[in-house]
């Protein structure tokens, strides 16, 4: 996989995110739209993992948490679902995290509460993205 793909990827879970956002508006709970855009996202094909469990390694120690992400697509791009009015630093700064531990190269921030998702969407890579080729 390239950096290209990736990115391709990425453009595809967000056509995908603009579909159902396009079908059913704003103002619906978080889990909701989670579900919806797992279903649209299998239906294209993608291989979605829901909810999953974030390990948490401390000091060489394995900590047992509930610390789950939103949803995993192709086990390259973590999705972090919201449905706020605004988004906060300290949802950038968790799905930052998510991708880090996860040892994840992308990263998409959606809030299904906005006019636009395109606009609101907030993308994210890290310093596993550039151990990918560029081509």
């Amino acid at each position: 996989m390239t950096k290209k793909d990736i990115t391709n990827l990425s453009y595809l879970v967000t056509g995908c995110a603009i579909k159902v956002h396009k079908e059913l508006g704003p103002g619906l709970l978080e889990s909701i739209y989670q579900r919806c855009l797992k279903y649209e996202l299998e239906k294209n094909g993608f291989s979605v993992i829901q909810e999953v469990i974030v390990p948490v390694v401390y000091d060489g120690l394995s900590m047992e948490m509930d610390l789950r992400l939103d949803l995993l697509v192709n086990d390259m791009i973590i999705i972090e679902l919201k449905a706020v009015e605004a988004l906060l630093p300290v949802h950038e700064a968790q799905l930052l995290t998510y991708m880090k531990l996860m040892q994840k190269p992308q990263g998409l921030l959606i809030n299904f509460y906005t006019d636009n998702i395109s606009k609101s969407m907030k993308p994210f890579v890290n310093e596993f993205f550039r151990e990918f080729p560029d081509e």
